[in-house]
């Protein structure tokens, strides 16, 4: 019985192999064009924190020290009105009231002034407040801000937890990575028009901040409504101490700040 001779394995064709060697080189440079994209993308997160993020920690920082003055100065405001007007009349009560880090509270005759700080940093599209002026073009850092808002409430608000009586945003104090500010707010505050570039934060600016603020909260004075809009109560307004009767706030004109000046 004659034997067979074994097939020599058939050799892969010539294109077959450049085809498979171009393959894997365009998979390396594939690999080699992801890494370098990694690269960029990890360089520009970097310098995106370096820059951004190590500002608005800065920013963050001069608020907390910002609001822990305007505590400071309220205090000392509140003490000395307290001395002058309980001279006059001792039934009057002007008191501090600490909250939390963030919030305090000043309670004169019926008005109460809540101040509170937020924690998160804010920047503001290019046509508002102090954003257009040649200040802040100068630096990007500057377009960002720590914010402490100053609210008006009637003081029997807080003190019976009528959670349905209005607050009024009075004013808001805006500070930037340079410790310099900005202040918006009612017109009962009458903001001078100064250019923020020299607006830097003091003492002094503090106290101006919250006398206007007290002043803007006393001549907003309370208006009783109508008789027919009261002629009906519920149970529930009447369980939480809700009264009908009670009266509100006129209200304020808002202004949308000071004046940027070029």
């Amino acid at each position: 019985m004659a034997k067979r001779t074994p097939k020599k394995p058939v050799a892969a064709p010539l294109k077959d192999a450049e085809t498979t060697h171009k393959h894997e080189e365009a998979m390396a440079a594939a690999e080699e064009i992801t890494a370098e994209v990694a690269i960029e993308r990890l360089a520009l997160i970097s310098e995106g924190l370096k820059q951004k993020a190590t500002a608005k920690q800065a920013i963050f920082r001069n608020t907390s020290a910002a609001f822990e003055l305007l505590r400071q100065v309220s205090m000392e405001l509140t003490l000395e009105l307290s001395r002058r007007i309980t001279a006059i009349d001792s039934t009057v009560v002007i008191e501090y009231r600490p909250i939390n880090e963030m919030e305090f509270h000043i309670r004169f005759s019926g008005d109460l002034l809540m101040f509170v700080m937020h924690s998160n940093i804010v920047t503001f599209p290019d046509d508002y407040g102090p954003m257009p002026s040649k200040y802040v073009g100068e630096d990007f850092r500057r377009r960002f801000f720590g914010h402490i808002m100053a609210y008006n409430f009637m003081a029997d608000s807080i003190k019976y937890q009528r959670l349905n009586d209005p607050g009024y945003l009075v004013g808001r104090l805006l500070i930037n990575i340079e410790n310099h500010y900005f202040i918006e707010g009612v017109k009962e505050l009458e903001l001078p028009d100064i250019n923020m570039a020299d607006n830097m934060l003091t003492h002094d600016a503090l106290k101006l901040f919250v006398e206007s603020a007290m002043i803007a909260a006393v001549n907003n004075d309370l208006i009783a409504p109508p008789l027919q809009e009261i002629q009906k109560i519920t149970v529930k307004q009447k369980i939480e101490n809700q009264q009908v009767s009670r009266g509100s706030k006129l209200g304020f004109s808002f202004y949308s700040g000071q004046h940027h000046l070029e």
